[in-house]
C-alpha cells in the first residue's frame, strides 16, 4: 500500500501514540511560541482534539516569533537558519544578536524552549524575551576543513541578517558548547564581527586534543579525528597541518574579541585542559578572557544551582556587551580560587562617571 498523507501543519507533531484496544491517538503539537499540548484523533486524522492546556501563564509573558531565512554561503551552497524574533519586533530598530550554532538545526524551526537555566547553551526563548534577536544557522562540512566550514557558512549568514536594517552591528554575540564551542573559538580568530563570544568545552589545541582520552569511555579521542565529528579524516602525522591549521590556539593572538570559557574538571568527552590551554593563551596575549570551572561537573553543568549561576554568569556577561549593561564584579576583577565558592561576584559595579 502506498504512504498516505494524513496530518500536514506547520508545527512540531511528536510523541505519537495508539490505545491498544481501540482506534484512538494521542500526539502533541507545538511551535517556538506554543507549549507541546497533547491531541487526540483516530487514525484517519478526519478530526483532531485538544487535551490538554498545560501552559497559560506564558499568556501573561513577552515572547517572541521564529522564521526560517536563507542566504548562501561563500561557496555558494544554499542554506537554512532559523531566526527568533520579540514580540514587540520593529524592523525600524536596530537590536541586539546572538547567534547560536550546532551542524544543523533548521529542523528546529517549532521546538519550544521552557524558560530555564540549561546545562550549557542559551535559553532561546528567555534571550528573546529581553529584547535579543536570535540567529541558529546550519552548517555543512568538508573534510578537512571543520574550521572553515563554520566560517564559509556563518559569516555570510550573519552578514545577510545584518543586511535586513535591524541589527545592531556592534552588538553581536556568539555561543557555542562542546563541537560548537570549538567553532566559536575557531571564528573568533577569524573574525572581529563579534562583540563578545561564549565558548563551551571546546577543543582548543586538535594537536593535544588528538592524543587524550574521552575518561568516561576510556576511548582514544583519535576516532574524533580520523572518522568522525572532528572532521580531519586522516592521522595526525598524515595531515599535520590540518591540525594546526584548525586549531584556535594557534591562532590566539589574532583574537580580539572577549571570549568567556567553560570547561568543567569532570568532562569525559573534552578533556579540560582545552580549555586551560585556550584561556591561559589568551591571558598571556593580554586579551579579554574569562573561565569558569564548576568543580566535580562533566562535559556540561549539571547540578540545578550551577546551572542557575552560569545561566547568571553568561547573561551578565552578553548584556554587559550587547546590552550596555554595568560589569559584574566577576568580570571585572575576578574571583581568586583560594575565595572559590565563598565570594561570588556577582554584583554589578556602578559605571563610572
Amino acid at each position: 500500500e502506498k504512504l498516505r498523507q494524513l496530518i500536514m501543519l506547520d508545527e512540531r507533531i511528536a510523541g505519537l501514540k495508539k490505545a491498544k484496544q481501540n482506534d484512538r491517538v494521542v500526539f502533541t503539537r507545538s511551535t517556538f511560541r506554543q507549549c507541546a499540548d497533547v491531541w487526540t484523533s483516530t487514525l484517519a486524522f478526519k478530526e483532531i482534539s485538544r487535551v490538554s492546556d498545560i501552559n497559560p501563564q506564558q499568556d501573561d509573558y513577552s515572547w517572541g516569533t521564529a522564521e526560517l531565512v536563507h542566504w548562501r554561503a561563500t561557496d555558494g551552497q544554499k542554506l537554512d537558519g532559523i531566526l527568533l524574533k520579540p514580540d514587540d519586533f520593529d524592523p525600524s530598530k536596530k537590536y541586539p544578536m546572538l547567534v547560536y550554532f550546532y551542524e544543523r538545526n533548521s529542523d528546529n524551526l517549532h521546538r519550544y524552549y521552557t524558560p530555564a537555566a540549561g546545562r550549557s547553551i542559551i535559553c532561546h526563548s528567555f534571550y528573546v524575551s529581553r529584547g535579543y534577536l536570535v540567529f541558529i544557522p546550519d552548517i555543512p562540512y568538508k573534510t578537512g576543513e571543520p574550521g572553515p566550514s563554520a566560517v564559509n557558512a556563518i559569516l555570510p549568514g550573519v552578514e545577510h541578517v545584518v543586511n535586513k536594517g535591524f541589527v545592531h552591528e556592534d552588538r553581536i554575540g556568539m555561543q557555542g558548547h562542546s563541537w560548537g564551542g570549538y567553532q566559536t573559538a575557531y571564528l573568533v580568530t577569524q573574525t572581529d564581527m563579534f562583540a563578545c563570544a561564549e565558548s563551551g568545552a571546546p577543543v582548543s589545541n586538535m594537536t593535544s586534543a588528538y592524543g587524550g582520552i574521552r575518561w568516561g569511555s576510556g576511548m582514544s579521542r583519535m576516532f574524533q579525528y580520523e572518522r568522525t565529528q572532528s572532521r580531519i579524516g586522516e592521522d595526525l602525522w598524515s595531515a599535520r597541518d590540518k591540525y594546526v591549521a584548525n586549531s584556535p590556539l594557534f591562532f590566539a593572538d589574532r583574537i580580539n574579541t572577549p571570549l568567556l570559557i567553560l570547561h568543567n574538571d569532570e568532562d569525559g568527552a573534552v578533556p579540560w585542559y582545552q580549555g586551560i590551554e585556550l584561556f591561559v593563551a589568551l591571558r598571556r596575549l593580554g586579551r579579554p578572557a574569562w573561565m569558569l570551572n564548576y568543580n566535580g561537573e562533566p562535559h556540561w553543568v549539571m547540578d540545578d544551582y550551577n546551572r542557575r549561576d552560569f545561566a547568571t554568569r553568561m547573561q551578565q556577561f552578553f548584556d554587559h556587551y550587547l546590552m550596555e549593561a554595568p560589569e559584574p564584579e566577576w568580570m571585572a576583577a575576578g574571583i581568586p580560587a583560594v575565595k572559590k565558592g565563598e565570594a561570588y561576584g556577582l554584583e554589578l559595579l556602578e559605571p563610572e562617571k
